[in-house]
């Protein structure tokens, strides 16, 4: 679908109702399964802002796998991309945009505001496929450098000694992202591409990233007299 061809209007009354907005984790009781989690003061702080949610009522679960609808989940939520300048022919669903969603599903908003947005995500992803860390860097790289309107950057590869493991169409996106201070290499100089991202590893990464863009923001351009 050629979103950037298509036309939206409606009125204000077919608007989408979010139903993971930000901010809306915020008053969330705090996690109680982080206290030898190395990243627990970065997850944190991002449900502090509402950007990172549990899986029940003070559990967050970090050594579980991050699934692909919870990556989506997080990515909107963290850069908050959101509709509300856009207008639609129709109320539009889930599975205008992918083809594996279900429309009544707690990620559907989500799924919406990451396609017209521009988020690099298959329209025939498996929604419940548990990503690698290949994948979900590519993909956070690709929607931190959309948000904060980042400029191509030249850089000198660095050695990442596993590299010939990784797919070929991730490896620019994982050379910046360690650029950005957003992931690290062990110290052995590998970053283990195939293996499942888990959740405490993606909220970090989160958190580098928009540490990365708190301190490089986008250039205000200044309207035209």
């Amino acid at each position: 679908m050629d979103l950037k061809s298509r036309i939206f209007t409606i009125s204000t009354a077919a608007l989408l109702t979010m139903s993971f907005t930000v901010g809306s984790f915020a008053d969330s009781p705090k996690f109680t399964d982080l206290s030898d989690i190395k990243g627990k003061d970065k997850i944190l702080e991002l449900q502090d802002k509402g950007y990172v949610k549990g899986v029940g009522n003070d559990l967050f679960e970090p050594n579980k796998a991050i699934t692909t609808a919870e990556s989506i989940q997080l990515m909107v939520n963290a850069f908050e991309f959101n509709i509300d300048l856009v207008r639609f022919i129709k109320a539009p669903k889930a599975t205008d945009y992918f083809t594996n969603a279900d429309d009544d599903a707690w990620y559907a908003d989500a799924l919406i505001i990451a396609s017209v947005n521009g988020l690099s995500f298959e329209n025939d992803i498996e929604l419940s496929h548990e990503m690698t860390r290949e994948e979900f860097t590519f993909q956070l790289i690709k929607a931190m450098e959309q948000k904060g309107d980042l400029p191509m950057i030249n850089i000198v590869p660095i050695e990442i000694t596993d590299e010939d493991q990784m797919a070929i169409e991730y490896s620019g996106a994982i050379q910046r992202a360690i650029i950005y201070g957003v992931v690290e290499l062990d110290s052995d100089g590998k970053f283990d591409p195939k293996t499942e991202i888990s959740r405490e590893e993606a909220a970090v990464q989160i958190y580098n990233a928009l540490e990365y863009l708190k301190a490089h923001p986008a250039p205000v351009i200044e309207p035209e007299k």
